[in-house]
């Protein structure tokens, strides 16, 4: 495990927007395209991964997001033991895929930080710095857009009505977190 120093030192809240930091939560990317990698991850997973573009499913204990034709994000739905980075669910993974040559799994917990944003001016917020059109995303729960916010590759997931986590990775968090900031103070 990393030595985990969050680069997101405090809570912040607005009139109409609350922003935190979700921590530690295990993320993990699965790449794979076969028949029988989709099978192997069917018996490992208490999801299916999603199979359409910009969407995520989700379970009792995982989120799946899909980013590509042959890549997702999965993401556990609580935090986990900041203390260790084993997670069941990977060893389960690397055991029944990447060891089996069906795919890849990589851990990408510690490289990208988790933000969860709520309120009524989420998507003002966005679209002060996104070029990204969020008319239709706003009103699909469990949409998933790669983007740019800020200059910055994001990954954002609506989760509920003006409510999204965004994924950025953890070198640019700490900036990305002080434009979020600054902007959702001036809406």
């Amino acid at each position: 495990m990393l030595n985990y120093n969050s680069t997101i030192k405090e809570n912040k809240s607005y009139l109409n927007l609350e922003m935190k930091e979700i921590k530690p939560i295990m993320k993990l990317i699965i790449r794979g395209k076969t028949k029988e990698f989709n099978s192997a991850i069917d018996k490992n997973l208490d999801i299916l991964l999603p199979t359409e573009a910009n969407t995520s499913t989700f379970g009792e204990t995982l989120t799946a997001y899909w980013l590509s034709p042959d890549e997702w994000m999965l993401v556990s739905n609580k935090t986990t033991n900041q203390d260790t980075n084993n997670y069941k669910v990977e060893d389960n993974l690397m055991n029944n895929i990447s060891k089996t040559n069906l795919g890849a799994i990589t851990d990408v917990s510690d490289q990208f930080v988790m933000i969860n944003i709520k309120g009524s001016k989420v998507f003002d917020l966005f679209a002060t710095g996104s070029p990204f059109n969020f008319n239709k995303f706003k009103d699909k729960k469990g949409s998933v857009a790669q983007t740019i916010l800020s200059h910055i590759d994001v990954i954002i997931h609506h989760i509920e009505i003006n409510e999204v986590n965004l994924l950025v990775r953890r070198s640019f968090s700490q900036h990305l977190y002080s434009w979020l900031t600054d902007s959702a103070s001036r809406l």
